[in-house]
């Protein structure tokens, strides 16, 4: 289950001045069994062509199923969720406005969690299917 005492505001604090703030990620909804984001498709964005870089769709899948992970740790205060395996299927092309990631669970072991990512643009067609696992282990 995804904790949903954190407010939107908290959740686009943590993530402002990374890789997630320098593209444009906001996340818009957390739910106990998803957490949505979206991003723009701009130059910030785009390959040289106009069309969204498949990267940029790879690092929302990452940002929103780690934060989503990060979500449902026991103790944040003694786990980090790290990223181990990322694949993304590219669909079909996007060239401006925004692309919305849902991300729910696939499954949520004690040191494993797979999410499933579907990235959406605003017509609601399928852009990118994504899986990410992610480690659960202790900090230093």
């Amino acid at each position: 289950m995804i904790n949903t005492s954190y407010t939107l505001e908290e959740l686009n604090k943590f993530g402002q001045h990374g890789l997630a703030g320098l593209v444009g990620i906001e996340f818009i909804a957390i739910e106990t069994d998803c957490l949505t984001a979206k991003m723009p498709v701009d130059k910030r964005t785009q390959q040289p062509f106009g069309l969204l870089h498949g990267g940029a769709s790879a690092v929302l899948a990452e940002t929103v199923g780690s934060v989503a992970s990060w979500l449902c740790l026991e103790d944040p205060s003694k786990q980090v969720a790290v990223g181990v395996e990322i694949n993304a299927n590219h669909l079909k092309s996007a060239r401006d406005g925004y692309v919305y990631a849902k991300c729910t669970p696939l499954r949520l072991g004690r040191n494993t969690h797979v999410w499933d990512i579907r990235i959406s643009n605003e017509q609601g067609e399928l852009v990118c299917v994504s899986r990410l696992t992610t480690m659960i282990i202790n900090k230093k």
